[in-house]
Formats: C-alpha cells, sequence, structure tokens
C-alpha cells in the first residue's frame, strides 16, 4: 500500500492521541495524589530506533529528557549483554541514565508484532517518596546522589507479562509508601499498555512497512516546520544570563547562554555557566535539553507536532562538570525543578533579544516545591509533595496569569481535599497575593499563597524555592515581580525559613509558602512591585 498524505495525518494524529491516552491511563490508576490528581507523569512512543514519534503534552521538563533517557536505557541493557523480548517492561530512576531526578521513574514497554521490535511505549512518573534522608526525596541539603534516595539502574519490571517481584519489593522496602509505590507502578505499567494496544493496532491496519515510513516521513515533516519557524526568528548571535541563589540565598550560580540563530537552525552554548555544586540544584543534560526544547517550542509554533524532528536543528553544549551537566554522583534532586526552570527563562531572554514582542516577561520562577512527611499518631508513615503556582510574566499583548504553575511544570495544584483526605494536614489558606506581580504597560500575574497544618504526630518539611532574594525580572522597562517567602508559624510566634531549607514540624505548626509573581512588560503607570508587598502574606 502507498502512503497517501491522508494516511500519512492519521497516523500522525493516531500516534500522538495515543500518547494522551496513555496519559490518561496512568491518571485513573495511579494510587498517589501527585500522579492522580495533579498529573506529574509524561507519556510518548518512539519507533524501533528509540526515535520519538510522539509524546503528548504532559510535563514540559520531561520534554528532552524522555527521549534522551529512553535512548540511555536502551544503551544500558545493550551494554549488559541482554536482548529485549516480548512480553518485558523495565524501569530506571538513576537520573545519568533516565534524565531528570531520582523521584521520575521511567518504565519502558518494547513493542513487538509477532517476533519483530517495531517501537517503544514509556512513561516517566514523579513518585512521591523513593527512599533517602528526607521525606520526599527530595533533601535540599543532599551532597550527593545516594543520599537523595534509592537509585535504580535499568531492571525488568515484567517478564513473560507477569510482574517481576523482587523488582516492586526493591521500590516498596525503599519508600515511606511503599503501598503507592507498587500502585503507581502498576499504573504505569497500564498506560504502557495502553500505548502498545494502540500502536499494535495501526501496524495491523497498515502494515509495518507504510506504519514506519509514516513515522519517517513525521520526523521529517516537522524537522522542516521547525527550521521554517525558526528562520523566521532571523540570524544572529544573542547573549543571557540569570542566577539561582544558593543554599545561603547568595545569587551566586550562574547560567551563561550564547545563543546563534543561523538559516533555520539553532546553536546555544553554555560555556561560562556556574561549576556543579555539592548539593541537589544540579541538572543534568537530559534536563537542560528539556529546558531548551520548551523554550524553543513555545517561542516558535507549538503546534508543530512533537517528535524527534523537531531536535534536528537544534545543537546544544554544555561543558561537563558544571550546573548543567554534572558528572555523577552529583545531587541533581532540585536541578529539575528550580534549574531547569531558570534555564528556560534564561533561553527565553535570548530569544526576546531576537524577537522581542514575542517573548513575555520573567515568571515567578520557581516551582516553589513543598515536601512534607514523617509519622502519625498511630505510626503510619507518610508524604506528601506538591510544587506551587506564582506569578506569569506579563505578555506583549495581555497581562500574565496568577496562581499558575509556568514553564517547567505543567502539573496542577493538589486540590485541599485529597491533602486532608490522605495526609495528616489541614490547609487554613490558599489565596492569590494580590499585588505582587510586577507593574507595566501589563502587569505581571500575582503569586499565591498556601498554609498546611500539621494536625497529628511529627514531621519533617524540606523547601526548595527560589527568587526569595533576586525579584523576577520585568522586560522592556516593566517591574519585576515581588519575592516569595517562608514561614514557620509554631505557638502563634512567626519564623521565617530560607528558600531552600528543612526543619522539624510538630502537631499544630503551620507552614506558609508564599511564591513569587511574575515581571511587568513595558513601563507603566503605578508603584511597581519592588516597592511595596512586603509582608503580604500576614496582613489579612
Amino acid at each position: 500500500m502507498r502512503l497517501d498524505p491522508v494516511t500519512r495525518e492519521v497516523v500522525k494524529n493516531a500516534l500522538l492521541y495515543a500518547s494522551e491516552e496513555m496519559g490518561i491511563a496512568v491518571r485513573n490508576s495511579a494510587y498517589s495524589p501527585n500522579i492522580k490528581e495533579r498529573l506529574d507523569h509524561s507519556c510518548a512512543l518512539f519507533d524501533r530506533d528509540g526515535r520519538l514519534v510522539a509524546q503528548a503534552e504532559h510535563i514540559p521538563v520531561h520534554l528532552g529528557s524522555l527521549p534522551w533517557g529512553l535512548r540511555a536505557m536502551l544503551r544500558s541493557i545493550a551494554a549488559s549483554g541482554t536482548a529485549l523480548r516480548a512480553g518485558e517492561m523495565w524501569v530506571a530512576n538513576d537520573p545519568y541514565v533516565t534524565g531528570t531526578h531520582l523521584n521520575d521513574v521511567t518504565v519502558v514497554r518494547p513493542v513487538f508484532q509477532g517476533s519483530r521490535l517495531v517501537a517503544f511505549a514509556a512513561s516517566k512518573a514523579h513518585h512521591a517518596d523513593i527512599g533517602g534522608a528526607a521525606p520526599g526525596s527530595m533533601s535540599p541539603t543532599a551532597s550527593d546522589l545516594f543520599a537523595e534516595g534509592l537509585v535504580v539502574p535499568p531492571l525488568r519490571l515484567m517478564e513473560r507479562d507477569e510482574p517481576v517481584a523482587a523488582t516492586f519489593e526493591l521500590f516498596r522496602a525503599n519508600s515511606r509508601t511503599p503501598e503507592a509505590r507498587s500502585g503507581d507502578l502498576r499504573a504505569q505499567i497500564a498506560g504502557n499498555y495502553t500505548g502498545e494496544r494502540r500502536v499494535l493496532e495501526l501496524f495491523d491496519r497498515y502494515g509495518a512497512e507504510l506504519v514506519e515510513e509514516a513515522f519517517a516521513r513525521s520526523l521529517d515533516d516537522s524537522e522542516r516546520l521547525v527550521r521554517s519557524a525558526l528562520r523566521v526568528l532571523g540570524n544572529g548571535v544573542f547573549e543571557a544570563q540569570d542566577v539561582l541563589e544558593d543554599l545561603d540565598g547568595n545569587p551566586s550560580l550562574n547560567i551563561a547562554l550564547r545563543l546563534e540563530l543561523r538559516d533555520g537552525s539553532v546553536k546555544l552554548d553554555y560555556t561560562g555557566t556556574s561549576a556543579q555544586v555539592p548539593y541537589p540544584l544540579n541538572a543534568v543534560f537530559g534536563v537542560t535539553l528539556s529546558g531548551v526544547y520548551y523554550a524553543l517550542r513555545a517561542v516558535t509554533d507549538p503546534t508543530i507536532p512533537m517528535n524527534e524532528g523537531c531536535f534536528r536543528p537544534v545543537d546544544v553544549f554544555v561543558p561537563e562538570g558544571t550546573l548543567l551537566n554534572p558528572r555523577r554522583p552529583a545531587p541533581v534532586a532540585g536541578g529539575n525543578v528550580e534549574t531547569s526552570t531558570r534555564n528556560a527563562q534564561v533561553v527565553l531572554q535570548a530569544l526576546a533579544r531576537a524577537v522581542p514582542r514575542r517573548v513575555p516577561a520573567c515568571s515567578g520562577g520557581t516551582m516553589s516545591n513543598v515536601l512534607l512527611g514523617g509519622v502519625r499518631g498511630d505510626g503510619r508513615s507518610w508524604a506528601f509533595y506538591e510544587t506551587n503556582g506564582c506569578g506569569m510574566g506579563a505578555r506583549p499583548t495581555s497581562d500574565g496569569l496568577s496562581g499558575i504553575q509556568c514553564d517547567m511544570t505543567n502539573t496542577l495544584n493538589t486540590p485541599i481535599e485529597a491533602i486532608e483526605r490522605e495526609f495528616p494536614l489541614r490547609v487554613t489558606r490558599y489565596e492569590l497575593a494580590t499585588g505582587t506581580g510586577g507593574t507595566g504597560a501589563r502587569r505581571g500575574g500575582d503569586g499565591l499563597i498556601r498554609a498546611i497544618e500539621l494536625l497529628d504526630g511529627t514531621a519533617q518539611a524540606s523547601l526548595l524555592a527560589d527568587r526569595h532574594v533576586v525579584q523576577p525580572p520585568g522586560a522592556l522597562g516593566g517591574e519585576p515581580g515581588a519575592r516569595g517567602r517562608h514561614t514557620l508559624v509554631r505557638d502563634g510566634r512567626e519564623v521565617p525559613l530560607a528558600a531552600k531549607t528543612s526543619c522539624a514540624l510538630e502537631a499544630g505548626d503551620t507552614l506558609i509558602v508564599q511564591t513569587p509573581g511574575g515581571g511587568g512588560y513595558e513601563p507603566g503607570e503605578g508603584v511597581g512591585a519592588s516597592t511595596r508587598n512586603t509582608a503580604l502574606a500576614h496582613e489579612k
């Protein structure tokens, strides 16, 4: 059968929806609120050579790391002398293989039509606790990878379509919430089975030759469209840099970028970026790629089908041993969330120098990670994780949105009902931090305030955030957004907390998180957020 344009579009769109349907299966089957409620997972399909053919619009930080990680997993399996077989699934979470951080567990299904390997289905999901020194497995002070939690190289999770009990028990034994771990792994298995079923339906209907030709043509089409979109941005060299705040709150960690646009291609050189650090703000190379791909996709044409062809015009160089390409075993938990966000903003700032009217001001610039966990009064352990929305940067034609997940995360909040049902916690405040967005002709979005009280037992809190010292910049003369802040309330006394810290909680303690606002766009009337709102979290 000849591949006609209509059939090619049918196959391409069927693959895209199949990846979305995989995500629905994971969500509906998951045990933990972080996956079921916040949708902190991503799904994708690959051809037999490991080339991405479809990825759902799930988590931006998985955009480059999922294909990068799948190829690394396949290389690791091949290096062990192991052949892929029908009926298997493989699992791994080693960030230096899978491309993000330990909490993100990747499950891969080789898809066979008869005896022939034809594709791969893969899912990546954030497991709320994977062991380590701190509940939630993202300790701000971890000095190496091994302090962050369980490190799993590629292992069989399924064999002959039966669970490998030892692998499940490995995850369960190293988590404070074992039932959620095995339940979430089974949800990822369900997602991969869904992807496999949809892929095989295409192969059975159209035949292997036609479907594989459709794969190849789809990649070529996306490459052509991306090159065309890059040409619209013009040619030139554009530089940008920004900083992250270290554990002491000093804005000492630099991300430097030289971006070159040339005839439909783009080169990014991160020479000058700070060296890796002995705490978890390092981002493995897969995370760095994700920030690059997200920013380019947002500024060019996000409707271009997402596949391997989109990456072909992009060349990224990051010196080894730096914040954006660390050497093993540097800790990386926060690199996936905080450093990835700053990297994306640096790429966007460089692109703004090329096309300023297509790029918004900086968002709040942090995921404001909150990790809580401990032991209830009855002895049961628990662990809770969420990211919090911030202010979106003002856009060239409209204000920024308030209290949303920006840039490298596309998750939802955790509903109050889910928090109070699953954990010994009570949400006592949840509102917008009014007026924290930067002023300008277009205002930045406001951050939010989230206050959580511990009701029972004892717990440990870990906080990973940024923009508590350096304000989120405005664009073209717009005012910066307000900084974020953390506060512990104990016995009626308020104690300021650092952006990146851990502390013990007692029953009755309340943790207050206020997230930064987004930057304003162009000068406008009014007083900027930088000169007010210094105590918004406690005015009401």
